[in-house]
């Protein structure tokens, strides 16, 4: 038999902002079923609005006092669900520009942020996200839709500006994630120092 308080705790983490993060998961989940089977037009479009209302979930939590723990542990999840989900499924595709190692550096940097963020903040310390990372998160999706891009105009032959739009994009969120991640790393050393 539920309590008041498992009631109270069950509305708070099926609140608006937790539904918008599963819905934007399920979309998701959708966008790789599409890269697999080479429908890139409405992979595009779910992946364009999975990743455009990132913000929307943080700003209703924050506008209307719905933050929760498994907010804060679940948006993030799934912002990099999307977007190293992305990046595997079209490592996969001859002529996405981007390559196997590409994925496996997005990745890596992932899971590496990730279990700094975890140690730190449960030793007391803050590791929020900053700057680099929200750009690096930018520069990933802009490649993201670039490579779909290409993989739907492929088969006629890819526009001169697309193939440096893809180029370009491709390599700002690979060196972006590099450097993002040297800049975690480097706060992680000196929280461990201090």
């Amino acid at each position: 038999m539920s309590t008041t308080a498992d009631q109270h705790r069950d509305k708070r983490i099926l609140n608006v902002p937790n539904k918008i993060t599963a819905a934007r998961m399920v979309l998701a989940i959708l966008v790789f079923a599409l890269i697999s089977f080479q429908v890139y037009l409405p992979a595009l479009v779910l992946f364009i609005v999975a990743a455009a209302t990132d913000w929307v979930d943080g700003f209703y939590a924050r506008r209307y006092g719905q933050v929760t723990k498994v907010g804060r542990v679940f948006d993030p999840f799934v912002d990099k669900f999307i977007i190293c989900g992305a990046f595997i499924f079209l490592a996969v595709e001859p002529n996405s520009g981007i390559a196997a190692w590409m994925a496996v550096v997005v990745v890596s940097r992932e899971m590496l942020v990730t279990a700094l963020r975890s140690f730190i903040e449960q030793s007391g310390g803050d590791f929020s996200a900053n700057i680099s990372g929200k750009l690096k998160m930018v520069f990933q999706c802009v490649a993201v839709g670039a490579s779909i891009v290409t993989l739907m105009v492929t088969g006629g032959g890819a526009p001169k500006w697309l193939e440096w739009t893809l180029l370009v994009s491709v390599w700002l969120a690979v060196l972006s994630t590099i450097q993002s991640g040297f800049g975690y790393l480097a706060a992680a050393a000196k929280f461990f120092r201090e």
